[in-house]
């Protein structure tokens, strides 16, 4: 399990990124409307498929070695924005705030372990990062 369990973790990652972002470039998320809703002051025409294409890249990235440090935070920043819900529509994310949530409030909750998978993902790509590094240097 330890030879293999962040490289499981980080290609779930990535099918959720690439899959639900999908979902958003065709128009068939059915987080649509919540996005419009959230983000109200933009275009929802424009912005849900921006959106999907951006979690799409953070999916293809998580799937690129190299990339996946920019991947990470690119996926924590999104993370930071599919929590707005819970704070710009409690009524629609809780049934009684702040500890009966409703599906859609379940559905941004479970986001906490997106999260913490990610920096799963970010500890070890970072250990090994550092490894090359250093090797780069005691080869010089």
């Amino acid at each position: 399990m330890e030879k293999h369990s962040v490289t499981i973790m980080r290609i779930a990652l990535a099918t959720v990124y690439i899959w639900f972002g999908a979902l958003k470039v065709f128009g068939m998320s059915p987080a649509g409307e919540l996005v419009e809703e959230t983000v109200y002051w933009f275009r929802p025409e424009i912005f849900v498929p921006i959106l999907g294409i951006c979690e799409v890249i953070i999916g293809i990235g998580l799937l690129i070695k190299h990339i996946i440090p920019y991947a990470i935070i690119l996926l924590l920043l999104h993370m930071c924005a599919t929590l707005l819900p819970v704070f710009i529509l409690k009524t629609i994310c809780f049934d009684t705030f702040p500890y009966c949530p409703t599906l859609v409030g379940q559905y941004i909750i479970k986001n906490l372990v997106l999260i913490a998978g990610a920096l799963v993902v970010a500890g070890k790509y970072n250990t090994e990062y550092k490894k090359e590094l250093d090797t780069r240097k005691s080869n010089k």
